[in-house]
């Protein structure tokens, strides 16, 4: 069996980690999760002996170091191909969806931040960040037209669930616990997020940790 480390931040806050870990876990991969709370004294410090990039997550395994999640995803999918949609146009559907969340969506990013303790807050948000959570509705929606012009049948976009979930279930996170008013077609999607036992897990846990990060603590518990 390989010897296999994934090194994380905090669950409760730590979106990139939580996307590696999803993927390790619904893959049914054995490994030894090492966890360092982000933003506390030497945490830098201890993410630097497992990796010179400085962030989480970090999939070590057998004298390979993998330090970015899109990489981690693509090291999985070589090993396990239904990752990915077998079919050629929705697997290249599902590789430009999971590159734009990669990269973009920053409004979103920074001013809705993913917390698991975030349950039923309100807060204003930009323009921008509206902006954000429209594109998403629309890649959500593009996923479900192409699963029925292909007669695919399932709750995850484009198929089993795959990396493209993965990417965008710290979405979920943050459209459920901000209250994100959303079409139809989200909140089925985004229920099905929820449903999944895995991440009920990781939240689970999150919200179990001490550690806060008074930066990533926004909005208001609406009464």
């Amino acid at each position: 069996m390989a010897n296999r480390q994934l090194i994380i931040g905090n669950k409760n806050y730590s979106s990139w980690s939580l996307r590696a870990w999803l993927l390790l876990k619904h893959l049914q991969i054995p490994f030894e999760e090492i966890r360092i709370p982000l933003f506390q004294p030497g945490y830098h410090q201890k993410i630097l002996q497992h990796s010179s990039a400085g962030r989480v997550p970090i999939l070590k395994e057998d004298g390979h170091t993998i330090w970015d999640s899109l990489a981690i995803a693509e090291y999985l999918a070589e090993q396990h191909p239904t990752l990915w949609p077998a079919d050629a146009s929705l697997r290249a559907y599902a590789r430009a969806a999971v590159a734009e969340m990669h990269a973009g969506f920053m409004a979103l990013r920074q001013e809705l931040p993913m917390n698991c303790r975030a349950i039923q807050r309100q807060l204003e948000y930009s323009e921008q960040a509206a902006r954000d959570i429209e594109r998403i509705e629309a890649i959500w929606l593009q996923c479900q037209q192409l699963e029925q012009q292909h007669q695919i049948q399932g709750p995850w976009l484009l198929g089993d669930f795959g990396i493209i979930d993965a990417f965008y279930a710290p979405v979920a996170l943050r459209l459920q616990g901000y209250q994100i008013p959303l079409q139809a077609h989200s909140r089925s999607y985004l229920q099905c997020q929820l449903d999944n036992p895995l991440l009920k897990q990781w939240i689970e846990e999150g919200q179990n940790e001490s550690e806060i990060i008074e930066e990533e603590e926004v909005g208001t518990t609406s009464c």
